[in-house]
């Protein structure tokens, strides 16, 4: 049987997943912040890693290049999760999915008036969903990073991004007008990977599972 694959992405989630998988018995024989390859060997045979653009990896994982990955719940929001089994929240790379804009926009005012608002994201599905859901009329605009400068420079009346610690909106002079909703990691699985290769997904799962318990 060719080996289990688990793809998962550079940056904060992933420094946060190695102590996990560390603690599971699982880690990769190259560091992965400093190598060029895309596929890892790990210290076991039948496990490897493939690292991806943090966006891809629940399409890996839907479409069976990959048989487990991690990913952020905004991510999988994005995505829609078709495809995929999340069976484990991990509690880690922790933030807010939020709406925020200038400290001088009256968003409530702007809300009550039936205002047509301007909002600029990534999470473009996530935000449509959101303001539909209240009945709020918006245009969105997609960007891909430094979402704080679209109200400054009139791009935008909002925007929708995550938030951690809040001291870029601060910097920015921007505060949070609503919570979407709480983001943390996920485990994601293949279904058929779960069904087809039980006997060698099973047990990471276990793995992981009793990891992110112990670490929380």
């Amino acid at each position: 049987m060719s080996p289990l694959t688990i793809a998962l992405s550079r940056g904060r989630i992933f420094d946060e997943t190695l102590p996990l998988l560390a603690a599971a018995g699982i880690a990769p024989e190259d560091d992965p912040e400093t190598s060029r390859k895309l596929i890892l060997a790990s210290n076991r045979a039948d496990l490897r890693f493939v690292i991806v653009r943090a966006s891809d990896v629940p399409t890996y994982v839907q479409h069976g290049a990959a048989d487990l990955g991690v990913a952020g719940k905004d991510v999988l929001l994005e995505h829609g999760g078709e495809g995929l089994y999340q069976p484990l929240d991990l509690a880690i790379g922790r933030c807010r999915l939020v709406v925020a804009a200038r400290r001088d926009f009256d968003y409530a005012s702007a809300v009550q008036r039936g205002a047509r608002l301007k909002v600029a994201t990534k999470y473009v599905r996530t935000a449509r969903e959101h303001f539909a859901a209240k009945g709020i009329h918006v245009d969105l605009i997609k960007l891909y990073g430094s979402m704080e400068l679209a109200p400054l420079v009139g791009l935008a009346d909002l925007i929708v991004d995550l938030v951690s610690t809040g001291k870029t909106l601060q910097a920015n002079d921007l505060v949070v007008v609503e919570d979407i909703r709480p983001i943390s990691a996920r485990l994601i699985v293949n279904p058929a990977a779960l069904k087809l290769k039980r006997d060698a997904v099973q047990p990471i799962l276990d793995a992981v599972a009793a990891a992110a318990r112990r670490d929380a």
